[in-house]
């Protein structure tokens, strides 16, 4: 592995730079624990946290030597779901899928199995591309729907 710089702090707070470089994440992506990332200028990083944490837009990843690399949201294949919105939300969560809720919609990652379901049920989608900011639910952050907490919960998002 190159030298990469070891990431000593993930939270600046609501960060406006100066910045040495940024990085463009999914929402997946924005949850991390372990991993390599560049900046869209190219500057390499070892992200190296004690758990699995939830990068927001506008943090800052700090390298420890006075520089900070950005964190954005990228855009993401989404559809936006109207129709019986309790109905289908209650079907989207019984999938334990990502969904983010909005005044009057819902918008759940780009999937054709969840795309049938929704249509099955009658609701009406179309396809966005935008950053993706599902709810969080009542342990913690959103996350892609696996059962894996690196934050004292088990299995079951119960305190361990």
């Amino acid at each position: 592995m190159t030298d990469l710089p070891l990431v000593q702090a993930i939270r600046t707070g609501p960060s406006s730079g100066p910045f040495a470089d940024t990085i463009s994440l999914t929402h997946e992506e924005r949850l991390v624990r372990r991993r390599r990332l560049v900046g869209a200028g190219g500057l390499a990083v070892l992200v190296d946290l004690p758990r699995m944490t939830a990068l927001a837009p506008g943090d800052a990843l700090d390298l420890g030597d006075g520089r900070l690399i950005g964190v954005l949201a990228a855009p993401e294949a989404l559809v936006e779901v109207r129709g019986d919105l309790p109905r289908l939300a209650w079907h989207i969560g019984n999938r334990h899928a990502p969904c983010q809720i909005g005044p009057d919609c819902l918008i759940v990652r780009a999937e054709r199995v969840m795309e049938a379901m929704l249509q099955g049920l009658g609701a009406e989608l179309k396809p966005v591309l935008a950053p993706f900011f599902p709810e969080g639910g009542a342990y913690g952050p959103a996350h892609g729907g696996g059962h894996e907490h690196g934050d004292g919960l088990d299995s079951l998002g119960a305190l361990t």
